[in-house]
């Protein structure tokens, strides 16, 4: 599939990715905004919010429903969405699975794109090789970056369907020491 095709495929969950990504992008004003200036509704930012977007099909969702890809090479050497992160472009990525008959998503996550970009950086600082990702070649020639979510700092994820539930290991220690 080309680029076209994909995006024409991805393309037809994005009245739910917006409704979605409006839930935590927007937010209620304070009292005074709605008093003084005639608003009930505020996005925290005055510049252009940049959301990257991708849908994996169902398929994928099982095995891989704990990382997220991204292309990191093409054939024709075009700019890739990796090269776009890394250069600082996008703020959040939706990351999302779609249902069997691709009618819409089971799952999602809306993640930062600051906090991977600083994450990365650190990551090509401790190795030489990237122990940290796998590479996935398309039959289009494609290569992605698989990154594990598991592995990434608590604030990558802002939010997810299913929520993602993280539990501090000392909590845990702290519990068992309790009971023992």
């Amino acid at each position: 599939m080309g680029w076209e095709a994909d995006k024409r495929w991805s393309d037809k969950f994005l009245g739910e990715i917006k409704q979605i990504c409006g839930l935590y992008l927007i937010g209620e004003a304070p009292i005074e905004e709605d008093q003084q200036r005639n608003t009930d509704l505020i996005v925290l930012k005055m510049e252009p919010l940049r959301i990257a977007c991708r849908v994996r099909r169902n398929e994928f969702y099982g095995q891989h429903s704990n990382e997220i890809t991204i292309r990191s090479g093409r054939p024709s050497g075009v700019k890739t969405e990796l090269m776009k992160i890394i250069s600082g472009w996008g703020n959040y990525m939706f990351y999302g699975f779609s249902n069997r008959e691709e009618t819409g998503l089971i799952a999602w996550k809306l993640c930062s794109l600051n906090c991977f970009r600083l994450w990365f950086g650190k990551e090509l600082c401790k190795y030489e090789s990237s122990p940290w990702n796998t590479e996935i070649k398309n039959s289009d020639g494609s290569i992605f970056r698989a990154f594990n979510t598991n592995r990434m700092p608590e604030d990558f994820i802002v939010a997810s369907l299913p929520k993602i539930i993280t539990i501090q290991t000392e909590e845990i220690f702290s519990t068992a020491i309790e009971v023992i």
